[in-house]
């Protein structure tokens, strides 16, 4: 039996139709308020709960062989009243649900902001130093104190991988991300400039062959990076400009007036609770300007990880989301 945490989320129902498809019999944990069509006409047991309720996982981890926690809470906005409750606490009561019910291994889906950013030029790899005070964002400090407690719970005698995606896109997303709405706005033609900035992008797709490859081989305690390819946002537009015939921008923003600008743009997302992505926000641009130079040697080299072609995944992408809208 294999418990997946979040498998209503893009990497979960994405991992959850791999492991079907391995012939595993899968026991989905999902909050009740959640929409349960991305799981549509799998063959597997819903099992509603809450990771703030350690009952609650106790009961679903009952018999479980393996558990991959995915459950969490992604966000590039300033606050988010529940961002430690849910990565922080859920990831402390499913370490004690699996010790309690003797699941035989934890993987862990942590992510690549939960290390420090190395200088520019410099590769970020694996490390088992993780300190939430040298990492930028309130969603990167909850993801850096949850693997110190999942490296702690080695020492409980928890077997634990973690594995750490960068930014992720791909089709199959049924609720959009940030990456998933700047897509969708440029589709519909509302993306006007564009700044100078990059990131390392990796396919849900080969993020969850990761993961799986990492729950098979990987070392007990070891942790793994799930990179992609570094692109430009002026590649990405480029791509998507050519795939959906749209015009591509031309007018570069300077990096000066996007920093100034991008606390007010967030004020009044949040002042007018707008139901859609907020894409442009402080931490959005912190992270596209910072160094996202990344490296999944460890992760080829120990489990045979081999992502595609960025611009592959790119076209993908947008392909689901104008299936999507459609």
């Amino acid at each position: 039996m294999i418990v997946v945490t979040g498998a209503t989320g893009h990497i979960g129902n994405v991992l959850v139709k791999a492991l079907v498809k391995k012939e595993e019999k899968i026991r989905a944990f999902v909050m009740p308020s959640e929409s349960l069509i991305p799981l549509k006409d799998l063959d597997i047991e819903i099992f509603y709960g809450d990771v703030r309720n350690l009952k609650s996982l106790e009961e679903a981890f009952r018999n479980a062989d393996v558990v991959y926690h995915l459950a969490g809470i992604v966000s590039i906005l300033k606050k988010n009243k529940n961002i430690y409750d849910i990565n922080v606490g859920g990831t402390k009561n499913v370490i004690k649900a699996c010790l309690s019910c003797h699941v035989r291994r934890l993987v862990y889906m942590s992510s690549i902001h939960a290390f420090e950013e190395p200088p520019k030029g410099v590769s970020i790899i694996e490390t088992k130093s993780f300190d939430p005070s040298k990492v930028v964002g309130e969603y990167a400090k909850s993801k850096a104190m949850a693997t110190i407690e999942v490296l702690k719970a080695k020492d409980e005698g928890l077997d634990a991988i973690i594995v750490h995606p960068t930014g992720v896109i791909g089709p199959y997303e049924y609720k959009l991300s940030n990456m998933g709405q700047m897509i969708y706005n440029f589709m519909k033609g509302k993306i006007r400039f564009y700044i100078k900035g990059a990131y390392d992008f990796v396919d849900v797709r080969d993020v969850v062959s990761g993961t799986i490859l990492a729950c098979e081989k990987g070392q007990s305690g070891e942790n793994y990076i799930l990179s992609g390819e570094q692109i430009t946002v002026k590649k990405i537009f480029d791509i998507l400009s050519k795939e959906l015939n749209v015009r591509c921008p031309s007018v570069e923003i300077p990096t000066w007036m996007v920093k100034s600008t991008a606390p007010i743009s967030e004020f009044f997302h949040d002042l007018f609770k707008i139901s859609e992505q907020q894409i442009y926000t402080p931490y959005s641009i912190h992270t596209l300007l910072s160094n996202s130079l990344t490296s999944h040697e460890k992760a080829s080299r120990e489990l045979g990880y081999s992502p595609r072609n960025i611009e592959t995944s790119i076209k993908d992408t947008a392909e689901w989301i104008k299936e999507l809208y459609h």
